[in-house]
């Protein structure tokens, strides 16, 4: 974990030197959007004294924090824009069963995107990216844990039994010890090497196709809205007033600060406001006078009761890029990755490729009647580090956004981090890998 030092104290009051204390007068800090992002800074906040109030243009926890597979990952460390990436995605980007896909528009923000993207897929920028995350990652890891412990997030079906990442491919699973070696020597962490015979004794669920799978023990999963349901009680609690289908129109400022911001339910006076919009983010970056590079990432999952041979474990499928995560209530598959905009079709062929991967590698993998049907958009930022702090336009307007396919897993941190700058305190992780003002 990246710890506070002198070095984050000059970055934190290079982040807000323009602040404003949190809770002056009567006027609420406005957190715009209700995912678990959002949730997480409006908890944090409220948990120093601050008023706060939420908003969603939807339902509370009902977009892209609803059905997720779950995982809160520190195993993630390494982002998708690595070394080799933008190849492997060509060879298979037009393949029917290719996990992922782009569709083709003419939309130049995605196109620019997906170029700055590939830029990044470089050793370098990969390492980078790897310590941001890898803070972000363990921090939340620990304090999930601790509101569990303590009955503050309730019953949300929270299990750390590690995370499997399962191969078919013995040259795959072979390669992957190479990133293993990279990621003790750079993070200090480690995955453990399960061969095949191991592994089918501890998962009996897989079929033999399964030739081995890299163990991380760190991980935790549970079920989103469950977690959801428990965020939302814990900002009742503490007095967090949550709107609901109440869409953000436009901020109110005089000169360098917000003092209010527009909604079709009205104007809601703010003392400063914070954009935990995940990936409609880019859609109020004119109105914030930011660059805020991040594009809808679509995914996909099926929820289904647990069948009679149910994983122990939850598992990605590494070579077709598709997850599983059991838990007490329920089993479901997502995954999948697509370009298309905010299309809100519930596409049958990417669902069927879910329930064809689950097939291909267990024993007994779908049951019916199918719980759910699901899809969202991950707010990929395209250099797969979150942007977390105060917006440069402004000295009260901030950024909580682009956490990729980790929101679940890095919202704790998120929210304590930002509420430490937003108070005057020091955060701590160090803020400088996730300032907006890098774009």
């Amino acid at each position: 974990m990246v710890v506070a030092s002198k070095s984050i104290k000059d970055n934190l009051n290079s982040e807000t030197k323009h602040e404003r204390t949190v809770g002056q007068g009567q006027k609420p800090i406005v957190v715009v959007g209700g995912g678990v992002v959002g949730a997480a800074c409006a908890y944090y906040l409220a948990m120093q004294g601050s008023p706060v109030v939420v908003i969603d243009q939807g339902t509370f926890g009902n977009a892209c924090s609803h059905g997720n597979c779950g995982y809160v990952s520190p195993s993630h460390i390494l982002p998708l824009c690595r070394p080799g990436a933008v190849l492997s995605s060509l060879k298979t980007l037009f393949s029917r069963n290719s996990p992922f896909k782009i569709r083709a528009r003419l939309d130049m923000k995605m196109w620019w995107w997906l170029l700055k993207f590939a830029l990044r897929c470089n050793q370098a920028n990969m390492i980078e990216a790897g310590h941001a995350r890898h803070g972000l990652l363990q921090s939340s890891r620990t304090l999930y844990q601790s509101m569990i412990d303590d009955g503050r997030l309730g019953d949300c079906e929270w299990e750390t039994v590690g995370l499997m990442f399962v191969h078919s491919d013995r040259k795959h699973f072979e390669s992957f010890e190479k990133t293993n070696q990279l990621i003790v020597d750079e993070f200090g962490a480690s995955f453990e090497r399960l061969d095949q015979a191991e592994l089918l004794r501890r998962e009996p669920a897989l079929r033999e196709v399964a030739c081995g799978a890299w163990m991380f023990e760190g991980d935790a999963h549970l079920r989103p809205h469950l977690l959801m349901k428990s965020w939302r009680s814990l900002l009742e609690e503490q007095d967090v007033e949550i709107r609901e289908n109440c869409e953000f129109y436009d901020l109110e400022t005089t000169g360098n600060n917000a003092h209010a911001i527009e909604t079709n339910q009205g104007r809601i006076e703010a003392d400063q406001v914070i954009f935990a919009t995940g990936a409609w983010s880019r859609m109020i970056q004119r109105k914030l006078k930011a660059r805020i590079p991040v594009e809808p990432g679509k995914g996909y999952s099926i929820t289904m009761q647990r069948p009679e041979i149910c994983p122990k474990y939850p598992m990605l499928f590494e070579d077709h890029k598709v997850g599983i995560s059991p838990t007490s209530s329920a089993l479901r598959i997502g995954s999948t990755m697509e370009f298309a905009g905010y299309d809100s079709s519930l596409r049958e062929d990417r669902l069927q490729l879910l329930t064809d991967t689950a097939k291909y590698y267990l024993h007994d993998p779908i049951r019916n009647p199918v719980v759910e049907r699901w899809y969202g958009w991950r707010p990929m930022s395209c250099d797969e580090i979150p942007l977390i702090g105060r917006v440069p336009r402004y000295g009260n307007v901030w950024l909580a956004a682009g956490h990729s396919m980790l929101g679940l897993s890095m919202a704790t941190a998120t929210g304590k981090m930002i509420s430490e700058m937003m108070t005057g305190q020091t955060p701590h992780l160090d803020p400088h890998p996730y300032r907006p003002s890098r774009f």
